[in-house]
């Protein structure tokens, strides 16, 4: 699983000039690699990302436990 407060350290990144960590870390490399070159789309992705965090998190959470559950044999 996610973790909220380890995204929300790799979004703080983005005060030392890297962005876009978070999005990796959440399964998103290609929104990853275009906020890496273009600041965080020169921060305001940055900042919609702030308030959007939760809610990726528990996405990408639940993504991965679907995709658990699919993986597992039906017993019968």
């Amino acid at each position: 699983m996610k973790s909220g407060p380890a995204a929300f350290v790799l979004w703080l990144c983005c005060l030392i000039g890297i962005c876009g960590l978070h999005r990796f870390y959440l399964g998103r490399p290609l929104t990853g690699l275009l906020w890496l070159f273009t600041f965080g789309l020169l921060g305001i992705g940055q900042l919609i990302d702030l308030f959007l965090l939760p809610s990726m998190v528990r996405q990408e959470n639940l993504e991965r436990r679907l995709d658990r559950m699919e993986a597992r044999p039906v017993l019968r």
